[in-house]
């Protein structure tokens, strides 16, 4: 491809194709509607199961950073007690 002097490739001057439609806020709304029953939705068990997975996960973090920081905390207080 030829590259001209602003920087842009191809014979049109690198010009970006511009959407076919321009349906307004009517058009962009059924395209979303129409999106949205694609969408494959999870089952309430699934829904339940998952956010049951979530919370354990957040508690596992939640007790290896509190674990982390009783641990380094101490460790300064020892390091900063014995300097004294």
């Amino acid at each position: 491809m030829a590259t001209s002097n602003t920087g842009q490739t191809g014979a049109e001057g690198g010009s970006l194709p511009l959407p076919k439609s321009r349906r307004g806020i009517k058009g962009f709304y059924s395209e979303v509607q129409r999106e949205m029953k694609k969408v494959s939705w999870p089952t309430t068990s699934e829904t339940n199961r998952l956010t049951g997975v979530v919370m354990a996960v957040t508690l596992l973090c939640v007790a290896v950073l509190t674990g982390l920081g009783v641990i380094f905390s101490t460790l300064i207080e020892v390091i900063t007690r014995g300097s004294m």
